[in-house]
């Protein structure tokens, strides 16, 4: 099996283990906010250790193949995440999410097809690195304070926005690392390996205040769709990966993206889901 397949196959399977681990996550963070409280839960942290260990695939995944042929894989979670997070609420799927979420899955998964899968050995600058962290933390800063004057489907998507251009940033820095050891374990020693794990906890923080929302599927939708569109401005702007070039790419694009915005635009029209109790609190452990 070429290098690149390996990739893909570990890729999605850390999908599966994503989406799961986030559907049990937002179970819990619509019930007790994104607060401390969370953490006294034990299918939180459940939900945390799956979709870590999914992370952790698609890191590896990472150090297969190039970005933007790894990257797109993660929109299958949607379509994992979706069912599952009914299912955890007592309910079936709404029509409208399984509609949504398929839409917004094949329109991504549609652009991201007609990206380049040419392996170049990812190298950043320092420069470059700071810049990115500084630019996606303005970015993430301004959607934040845009969400504080939102409510509904549109205050769930704006902090989405933010946490998503996070994960991406986390997801090149990973590439980066990953794809350049060449077998070199001395390579880890850099700064980029630092920031790895702090850039992933704010990810996780800013993904749970957009799950307390309510909107799951908008919210992970925009997560879906921010993540990889910036992973690929990222391979191509810092890492020299190529972009898809030609005329004839266009129409297929045109088609991709009005599925995009469709599927996202239904998703947006669903009800929060506050459809289960809150839960009692779990019993303290005796002695």
């Amino acid at each position: 099996m070429p290098v690149t397949w390996v990739g893909i196959t570990i890729a999605l399977a850390g999908a599966l283990g994503y989406a799961l681990g986030a559907a049990l996550q937002q179970y819990e963070a619509v019930a007790l906010g994104a607060t401390l409280r969370l953490m006294s839960r034990t299918r939180w942290w459940i939900g945390g250790v799956i979709g870590f260990t999914g992370a952790c695939l698609h890191a590896v995944a990472l150090s297969f193949a190039p970005l933007i042929v790894i990257q797109p894989i993660s929109v299958a979670t949607l379509v994992f995440a979706v069912p599952l997070a009914a299912w955890l609420h007592g309910r079936r799927p709404h029509r409208a999410e399984i509609t949504g979420s398929v839409a917004v899955a094949v329109g991504l998964l549609g652009l991201m097809l007609l990206i380049p899968s040419h392996d170049v050995k990812p190298s950043l600058s320092n420069g470059a690195a700071i810049g990115l962290i500084v630019v996606v933390g303005v970015f993430t800063g301004i959607c934040f304070t845009v969400a504080r004057f939102l409510s509904g489907a549109g205050k769930a998507l704006a902090m989405a926005v933010g946490a998503g251009s996070v994960t991406a940033t986390v997801s090149t820095f990973v590439r980066v690392v990953g794809g350049g050891l060449s077998g070199d374990m001395a390579r880890l020693l850099h700064w980029f390996t630092v920031v790895i794990p702090v850039l992933l906890i704010c990810a996780v923080v800013l993904l749970q205040k957009s799950y307390a929302v309510g909107y799951f599927g908008i919210a992970y939708a925009g997560v879906q769709i921010v993540d990889p569109i910036t992973s690929i401005m990222a391979g191509a702007l810092l890492l020299g990966e190529p972009v898809p070039t030609g005329v004839g790419q266009v129409i297929p694009a045109i088609i991709a993206s009005v599925l995009l915005v469709g599927g996202t635009i239904t998703l947006s029209r669903l009800t929060p889901d506050h459809s289960h109790p809150t839960p009692a609190p779990e019993p303290a452990p005796v002695g």
